[in-house]
């Protein structure tokens, strides 16, 4: 692996992350909303991430494969969860319907929180070997003086 693998395999994983820890906070952000412009309370989002091969020539994808497999992460997409909404009777709410429930988003707090601790947790590990990368380089630049 060189330097550039390592860097481009550490920003992608950074940036999944990002994108991650964003749809976990819009999640925490809309726990109590009941109307959203689709009609019906929010739906909790998940990120589906999938590796990708970083785009090379032929023969040189081929000579990375064989030595390491190098691979980088990227969001493949946002997935809204099916399960239903949480039914809560509250019939003096705006949003309720003919029988007084009320249709909650079905966003467990506490999965959340453990979501975004996952994922800061990863971001900071992508920084730490980012740091590491780095640090490697400026050593090596630093035995030719």
């Amino acid at each position: 692996m060189n330097f550039l693998d390592a860097l481009h395999t550490s920003s992608s994983g950074l940036s999944a992350q990002r994108t991650r820890i964003n749809v976990i906070s819009s999640n925490l952000a809309n726990i109590n909303t009941t109307r959203t412009p689709q009609g019906g309370p929010y739906r909790r989002k998940d990120v589906i991430f999938k590796s990708i091969i970083p785009q090379k020539s032929f023969s040189n994808m081929l000579s990375s494969q064989m030595r390491s497999g190098v691979t980088q992460v990227q969001v493949a997409g946002i997935s809204s969860d099916p399960r239903p909404p949480l039914m809560k009777y509250d019939p003096e709410h705006p949003d309720a319907d003919a029988k007084g429930y009320l249709a909650l988003p079905n966003i467990n707090m506490i999965e959340e929180m453990v979501n975004l601790i996952s994922a800061t947790r990863s971001y900071e590990a992508g920084v730490t070997a980012l740091n590491a990368s780095k640090s490697m380089v400026m050593k090596a630049l630093e035995i030719g003086r």
